[in-house]
């Protein structure tokens, strides 16, 4: 029999007056989510650990003498994966950036935002570690609200403690981790075995990362995407209708409700499981919101009570809003081949830079004070070449002079061999005769080493 209008169930709108982590008067709500399983969470956690692995083994593992990615900030030296780059390079941090920017612009309109749930670094230190210790220490969600309402009792404070406790060796575990990507792990144990006093610059950077580290894990959490983060916030013009997003198919579920009479009701039995195992507490069914974070975990909750209910999965699943709505996703579109042309242009101008990539610098600068010198009959222009070796192994540099004024003379040296990643600074000096200096006289000198050859020049100053 159907229903009539009045005893039917109603379809529940959103109504979203206020994020999702506070609650009705402002204050905030905290998240304890739920635990769950499923092939999202179990493809997540894999990746946590890989992703965690990763940022453990590369100021460890050495390749060509060096750590993988080492940042030596005093001696302006960057080595990433054995190749060596100094403060000459800087330039190509643009293109880095730049382009670490428009891979996560292009991902977000194919994928949505699985940036957020899968690899940032918030989501896979708070569900990657912190949030595991909390549930080994004071149980699966039900239990700690539980203790949590009832008095403060002694192992209700021990364990407080223990996990707030275990929570500062991480952070302060990773607060040493992230320091030697800047000062090397050998250098990092010998300043630990000094003692801070030997080394405050050092400790005060462990410290202060550490403190935020713990904040982090142990309150701030999620708000740090909520309130902090802009990506969430740029969610909607960086997605369209046919980026995949997790979502709530809303003409299967609705109208929800429970009971044995499931005639005029959709899929959704109103469990709330979605809700209570989403880290951010939002409800997918109230449909794509700038709190979610695509982690799939109501996905996983909502397919493990369909398999219950022996229901087909996918009331909620990753679908983009066009699927969600029954019609047919579109993969190319005019948005995605604006982004493959300017990928393609971003890729040529990276080639051409990195091309231009040299394994040596040289520059000349002329030395402070006065910028000529008059000594009689001569006009002296003083200048510093400064010469960079960029590579691991000692190199060969020759310095000529290819363009000066008749009767000139100059005084730098011709031959030079520098160490591995040496930096060096030589004199050269330009004399003149006065009564045959010309205002605009260039000094030109050619810097080579093994095949390449940088052309410097700059100008001979002198009285009017």
């Amino acid at each position: 029999m159907e229903r009539d209008a009045a005893s039917r169930p109603r379809v529940h709108l959103p109504v979203l007056d206020h994020a999702s982590s506070l609650g009705s008067d402002g204050r905030r709500v905290r998240v304890v989510p739920a635990d769950v399983s499923g092939r999202f969470i179990l493809a997540r956690r894999i990746g946590f650990v890989a992703l965690l692995a990763l940022g453990l083994a590369l100021p460890l593992v050495r390749i060509d003498g060096r750590p993988a990615l080492f940042f030596d900030i005093p001696a302006r030296l960057f080595f990433v994966f054995g190749q060596a780059f100094n403060a000459q390079d800087a330039p190509l941090v643009f293109f880095v950036l730049s382009g670490l920017g428009f891979g996560l612009l292009v991902l977000t309109a194919v994928l949505g935002r699985v940036w957020c749930g899968w690899a940032c670094p918030q989501t896979v230190l708070l569900e990657g570690l912190f949030r595991p210790i909390e549930r080994l220490i004071e149980g699966p969600r039900n239990v700690k609200l539980r203790r949590d309402a009832g008095p403060r009792t002694l192992d209700r404070v021990a364990r407080t403690v223990g996990k707030h406790a275990a929570f500062a060796i991480v952070a302060l575990a990773l607060a040493n981790l992230f320091v030697a990507y800047f000062v090397s792990m050998p250098s990092l144990e010998t300043m630990i075995a000094d003692g801070p006093l030997a080394h405050p610059a050092a400790f005060g950077w462990t410290a202060c990362i550490g403190l935020a580290l713990y904040l982090h894990g142990a309150w701030f959490r999620e708000q740090l995407c909520l309130i902090v983060c802009p990506y969430g916030r740029l969610q909607s013009v960086l997605t369209d209708d046919d980026s995949l997003v997790v979502g709530y198919d809303l003409s299967r579920g609705e109208p929800r409700g429970r009971g044995k009479d499931r005639e005029g009701l959709g899929s959704c039995v109103d469990c709330n499981r979605c809700v209570v195992v989403c880290p951010t507490g939002i409800d997918i069914r109230h449909g794509l919101q700038v709190d979610c974070i695509g982690c799939t975990q109501c996905i996983d909750a909502c397919d493990e009570v369909m398999d219950k209910l022996q229901k087909p999965r996918g009331l909620i699943r990753y679908d983009s809003l066009r699927g969600l709505r029954g019609e047919a996703r579109r993969f190319f579109r005019p948005r995605l081949a604006l982004y493959g042309v300017l990928g393609i242009v971003g890729l040529v101008v990276l080639g051409l830079a990195v091309r231009g990539h040299r394994a040596f610098e040289a520059n000349i600068l002329r030395v402070p004070g006065a910028p000529f010198v008059v000594d009689g009959d001569v006009v002296r222009n003083t200048f510093e070449i400064h010469l960079v070796n960029k590579q691991d192994h000692p190199v060969s540099m020759d310095v000529t002079v290819r363009d000066l004024a008749a009767g000139a003379e100059v005084d730098v040296g011709s031959h030079f061999e520098l160490a591995a990643l040496e930096s060096r600074l030589t004199m050269l000096i330009v004399r003149v005769p006065r009564d045959g200096f010309v205002p605009g006289t260039h000094v030109a000198v050619r810097v080579s080493s093994e095949g390449s050859a940088i052309d410097l020049s700059a100008p001979v100053l002198g009285p009017d």
